[in-house]
């Protein structure tokens, strides 16, 4: 089953790179990016009928987004609910004893106070 949702999760991520750019390249009224992103360049692809391919593409992107989407969703409902406790475990590691020590027996480090500087003398 996770084969699969890894599978379906790709799917999804290259019909979402595919949805944006057909969304980009389509022509807007008034330029827009699809003008930048050549927009002159798909209407010489498909044709005259560009924004009915494009716009048809697009919505077939966008359905197929949909039920990718919420087939991964059921998928990894399935997974959550029909998992054993035993396999998505995470491990059980046992760190060594370590004796414990008193602070009584610590001598601690002399704090050193700084010496003070000599003042200059003036000439007055």
């Amino acid at each position: 089953m996770s084969i699969l949702l890894g599978i379906l999760t790709f799917v999804l991520i290259v019909v979402s790179v595919l949805l944006v750019l057909l969304v980009l390249m389509q022509k807007a009224k008034d330029g827009g990016a699809g003008a930048a992103l050549g927009g002159g360049m798909t209407e010489s692809a498909f044709g005259a009928d560009t924004q009915n391919v494009l716009s048809g593409t697009t919505i077939k992107a966008a359905i197929a987004f949909f039920v990718l989407s919420f087939v991964l969703y059921l998928g990894h409902l399935y997974q959550r609910n029909h998992s054993t406790g035993a396999d998505e475990a995470l491990p059980t590691i046992q760190a060594p004893a370590v004796p414990a020590t008193t602070t009584e027996n610590v001598a601690l480090p002399a704090a050193e106070t700084p010496a003070p500087a000599d003042k200059p003398v003036s000439d007055k």
